[in-house]
């Protein structure tokens, strides 16, 4: 039978940070300072949302959920697939990754805000900081997005692995549902459906206000 996974909101996060990721990637690279930053305020307000609905949010979704002690993750880790308990949700090594990404995502986009190419373009808050820190926010920024690559290529590995096995966890997240035991727990939000509207948009009404402000 089909068991509910994800709620919309993870997956609008999700798949929005997919798309963002790239744009202000591209953006950076071809010189659309103006764009790299509306997309840098879009992605900012994803990942804020995400993390806001990581504390309030459906079982799923809440890193009291899914977040173990390393000695579990260890443990999980060496055992063999077969012998691993199925969860729903993130596994404790995912739960691990999701953690690394947000974290990432966050000094990326936290630099960014101080950061400056030396030419025309500078972050919202460049001119709190000195220029020495300016200069090494700078060098953070372009130093972390090399990390960033990383990370989203453990994930899809980790991605190929599953979907090796017969997991097709890509799948899931598009539709939120996946196939699994019927004593599986259903998702249960701990929020009712206006505080997701309301976080979801907050976040993105911010990240397209504040460029044009």
């Amino acid at each position: 039978m089909k068991i509910q996974v994800w709620d919309k909101v993870v997956r609008f996060c999700h798949w929005g940070i997919v798309i963002l990721l790239p744009l202000c990637w591209w953006s950076g690279e071809e010189g659309e300072m103006e764009w790299h930053q509306t997309f840098a305020y879009l992605l900012l307000a994803l990942v804020v949302t995400r993390v806001i609905w990581g504390l309030i949010g459906s079982d799923t979704a809440r890193f009291s959920h899914f977040i173990q002690s390393p000695r579990q993750v260890f443990g999980y880790l060496r055992q063999w697939p077969s012998q691993r308990t199925p969860h729903v949700g993130h596994n404790p090594a995912g739960a691990y990754a999701v953690l690394l990404i947000l974290t990432l995502l966050s000094v990326q986009l936290t630099t960014g805000l101080f950061a400056t190419d030396d030419i025309l373009t500078e972050g919202p808050l460049y001119s709190a900081v000195s220029s020495d820190t300016a200069s090494w926010m700078t060098w953070l920024h372009k130093l972390n997005f090399n990390l960033i690559l990383a990370a989203v290529a453990l994930h899809l590995t980790a991605l190929l692995a599953y979907r090796l096995k017969g997991v097709k966890l890509v799948g899931s997240m598009i539709t939120g549902y996946r196939k699994g035991p019927e004593s599986a727990p259903k998702v249960a939000s701990t929020a009712p459906a206006w505080v997701v509207l309301l976080v979801l948009l907050a976040g993105l009404g911010w990240g397209l206000i504040w460029p044009l402000w």
